[in-house]
């Protein structure tokens, strides 16, 4: 006879095995379903304990007004048919085998319920046949639960035979069918979004390969016909200083500016050569500092090289934080309205105002009437329009005309800090600084920017266009909402024989 162990004695036998196995199971299910509640968004609880509470209303607040025959089952299928709408996002495969007792049960109310379950929850089982399989499943099962029930009512038999697999095809066939549809359409729909941010990545990296070719050989051509006679005049200016200190000694304060200038014009030719080959136009050179002494220098240099009186107002408070291409812009418009002034109305008394305002800067450069009408020969505007272009960039506004007396005024206000996006309308300068007869210039339009954009950048080559076409994305929602629409038919069927009744 064999001897029994203490430790054998202490094993639970299999029953007590698989309750507590099943106990287990339990408390893992829920640990899990808490820590997807916690993980979950509180809009999307709350939505799902709203669309639970409204499975659950619909199924019992019929009840108080037709009174069923078995109330008690009646009311635990509505409560089950509220569980079920829970489960279908975390456990979808669940709810959907959940879903046969309520086809046969007491409260018909609760069919209304039931595609809906079996429509979200098909959606998210991958791949479909395995869905096809899960509802098969539950086919069957209601099936046989039919064959059981009827077994004591031999000639009720066939009529609930019938009246379920109508059921079984109206409200778990059909609703698979529309599920499975709409799951491929999410897919269709992601891959193609991701081939459209390939395409557009592509063509971003293409059009930004041809721009930096074609700076490069612009840079190329400069260095090569710019670069040769800015080194002749240099050389030729150094000669003629010598020269004209030992001759002419008068001029030889002309001669050192026309040296220096084309010293710097070298130096500033190289600075645009780098920011050609290597970094954006829009960048910081080192000469184009924007500060109070390089406004100076340029004002002093337009003294030196014969023009009439400049003047500079300056009143930008320290405490005013300006961007660094704010400062270059502002060193860009001073030189260009000193240049212009120079070639077209040489000797006009000129003034340059830079003032600092609670909403940005503002630069002003106007000049009187020329002291020799028509010694202008015109111009081709490009400097101005260069002007706008690189204001515009910056979400500023640029204007330039003539004035009725005769003079000529060019008008800017820059943002403090440049804005890479202006949705609404730009300030205009002061009424202070503008002239009701100047002619302003609009500035140039630019495309939005890409903040409100989502497009993730696509990681993959795109796919065939045949599994990525919008017809084929289209159609499976629009063939999944045809598919619905008998059953809401025999839904509305069942629920108004069931209130007549």
């Amino acid at each position: 006879m064999s001897q029994v162990t203490e430790e054998e004695r202490q094993l639970p036998g299999p029953p007590m095995r698989g309750l507590t196995g099943a106990a287990r199971r339990l408390r893992r299910e829920a640990a899990e379903i808490r820590a997807a509640l916690r993980a979950a968004p509180r809009r999307t609880v709350v939505a799902e304990g709203l669309v639970c509470a409204l499975a659950a209303a619909f199924g019992l607040i019929p009840l108080l007004l037709i009174p069923p025959d078995r109330p008690v089952l009646a009311a635990l299928e509505a409560l089950w048919a509220a569980l079920l709408v829970a489960a279908r996002r975390g456990r979808p495969a669940a709810a959907v085998l959940g879903t046969f007792p309520l086809v046969m049960g007491a409260n018909v109310w609760v069919l209304a319920v039931v595609p809906l379950i079996v429509l979200s929850a098909t959606r998210r089982i991958a791949p479909p046949r395995r869905a096809w399989r899960i509802v098969g499943v539950a086919c069957a099962a209601l099936g046989g639960l039919t064959v059981a029930a009827g077994l004591f009512r031999w000639e009720t038999l066939p009529t609930k035979v019938a009246e379920n697999a109508v059921s079984a095809v109206l409200l778990l066939l059909l609703p698979t069918l529309a599920g499975t549809m709409l799951g491929r359409r999410r897919p269709l729909v992601d891959l193609l979004r991701e081939r459209n941010a390939y395409l557009e990545q592509t063509r971003t990296l293409t059009a930004a390969a041809a721009r930096l070719e074609e700076r490069t050989r612009i840079a190329r051509e400069m260095h090569d016909l710019l670069g040769h006679r800015l080194s002749l005049i240099s050389v030729h200016a150094g000669a003629l200083e010598l020269a004209a200190a030992r001759q002419a000694p008068p001029l030889a304060g002309q001669v050192e500016l026309l040296r220096t200038t084309a010293g710097t014009a070298m130096e500033e030719l190289r600075e645009i050569l780098g920011v050609l080959r290597h970094a954006d136009l829009s960048d910081e050179t080192g000469a184009d500092r924007g500060t109070y002494e390089d406004i100076t220098a340029l004002v002093t240099q337009s003294r030196q090289t014969g023009g009439g009186p400049v003047e500079l107002v300056w009143s930008v408070p320290d405490t005013v934080e300006v961007g660094a291409r704010v400062r270059q812009a502002i060193h860009r418009v001073v030189r260009e309205g000193l240049t212009n002034v120079l070639k077209h109305a040489s000797g006009a008394p000129t003034l340059v105002e830079v003032k600092g305002t609670d909403a940005g800067i503002e630069v002003y450069v106007t000049n009187g009437v020329p002291r020799v009408p028509g010694d202008s020969q015109g111009g081709t505007s490009s400097g101005l329009a260069g002007l706008q272009e690189r204001i515009s960039l910056l979400g500023g506004t640029f204007g330039a005309g003539a004035l009725p007396d005769g003079g000529f005024r060019v008008t800017t206000w820059l943002p403090s800090q440049p804005s890479h996006a202006t949705n609404g309308p730009v300030p205009a300068p002061s009424e202070a600084g503008a002239h009701a007869g100047a002619e302003t210039l609009t500035p140039a339009p630019r495309p939005p920017s890409g903040d409100g954009d989502t497009w993730r950048p696509g990681s993959n080559p795109p796919l065939s266009a045949q599994t990525l076409t919008w017809p084929r994305v289209l159609g499976a929602g629009c063939a999944a909402v045809l598919v619905v629409l008998p059953t809401a038919g025999f839904l509305i069927v069942l629920l108004v024989m069931a209130a007549l009744g």
